[in-house]
């Protein structure tokens, strides 16, 4: 197995500075580029100026208003004593035999989370956090266990993309917000960071590259929906019925399958965009075919796609993934309903950075 974990060096001192910034700034990177020009501090400067820093911030992805050359001296001055950069410190990276970079970042709250950097083809991607831990309690996640701390701001989800972009040396091209926490739980700051990221200004990220993931909270679905950004909405559904869902799923004693289904079909009503749903396949709870007919039926109608996933193995979960045989028959009953169906293909799981698998893992003793 063939496994890298780089330690960061000088984690201490530097979390001690962010920290100390932390108490009496505001971290610039919460503010959208509308915003800048409403600041009380920044009254009065000329919108090119406001552009230029926020493309400092967004593009080049400075963190110390010195390194911004072309901005002048007293500007400078004025945004080093009000804001801070807030960026990550990276504790760990890990390397998966199969190339796949997992990072445990630090807040300058001392909490901790995780973010996946998965190479394609077509691009690098990103699998990000919205909140520090989870409160669904999906049976077979991880993130969960520890329950929730608190969500993310937009700038600590816009961070680990740059930090991460930073650390390869490469763009990254495709986001998608499906690490630590239910991205629809923090909606309001999911929604800033959607505007932000995809701000011609910014980094600038096509609409299309970025996935938003759910284990369906059917009201900011909806709210996704109606804010029209376009991006490609993955529901986790994980069981054909909601009895058995209610069995794997919380959230399915608030939400029933129809409810979600409704909602999706909102979504492709509103955006144009086919929904995708996530399905956990699990050995002997729902990889029956019989499940995969009452699954499609289910679907029937909707433009979607399902993404089939056979569970990743959590050492606090008695889950277990089916064999190969079993998957490809679940598939086939699928297909031949005319779904468009694909098999997630198995990355990072020797470093915990698959699906399912990020969490807490390392706790600061003072948090």
């Amino acid at each position: 197995m063939n496994r890298a974990i780089v330690p960061d060096i000088g984690r201490a001192s530097l979390m001690s500075e962010k920290r100390g910034a932390a108490m009496d700034k505001r971290n610039i990177l919460n503010i959208e580029r509308s915003a800048l020009v409403a600041e009380p501090l920044l009254a009065g400067e000329k919108a090119f100026r406001l552009r230029q820093v926020y493309e400092w911030l967004h593009v080049k992805t400075v963190s110390d208003f010195s390194a911004m050359t072309n901005v002048g001296k007293a500007l400078r001055s004025r945004l080093d004593s009000a804001y801070y950069i807030g960026g990550l410190t990276e504790v760990t990276k890990q390397v998966s035999a199969d190339g796949t970079e997992k990072y445990l970042f630090e807040l300058p709250d001392g909490h901790r989370i995780e973010s996946v950097l998965m190479r394609y083809k077509h691009g690098n991607s990103i699998c990000i956090s919205t909140q520090v831990g989870c409160r669904m309690g999906c049976r077979f996640c991880a993130s969960t266990l520890d329950g929730l701390a608190r969500n993310l701001t937009a700038g600590e989800m816009l961070a680990q993309v740059y930090g991460v972009q930073h650390g390869i040396g490469e763009r990254i091209s495709n986001i998608v917000l499906m690490g630590q926490g239910e991205p629809m739980d923090n909606i309001d700051e999911v929604l800033k960071f959607l505007r932000m990221i995809t701000d011609e200004y910014g980094l600038h990220i096509s609409r299309r590259n970025i996935t938003v993931s759910t284990c369906g909270l059917v009201p900011a679905i909806r709210t996704l929906a109606d804010a029209d950004m376009g991006v490609t909405l993955a529901i986790s559904l994980h069981a054909p019925d909601d009895v058995l869902r209610r069995t794997m799923m919380p959230v399915a004693n608030r939400y029933s399958i129809d409810e979600i289904l409704a909602a999706a079909r909102y979504y492709f009503e509103k955006t144009g965009r086919r929904v995708s749903f996530e399905y956990a396949l699990v050995e002997g709870v729902n990889d029956d075919p019989g499940q995969a007919r009452t699954l499609a039926q289910k679907l029937k109608g909707l433009s979607c796609h399902v993404n089939l996933i056979p569970v990743n193995p959590v050492t606090e979960r008695d889950y277990k993934r089916p064999r190969q045989e079993r998957i490809a028959a679940f598939r086939t009953v699928l297909e031949r309903q005319s779904l468009n169906v694909t098999v997630r293909r198995e990355m990072g799981t020797d470093i915990d950075g698959a699906c399912g698998q990020l969490r807490r893992r390392m706790k600061p003793a003072d948090v």
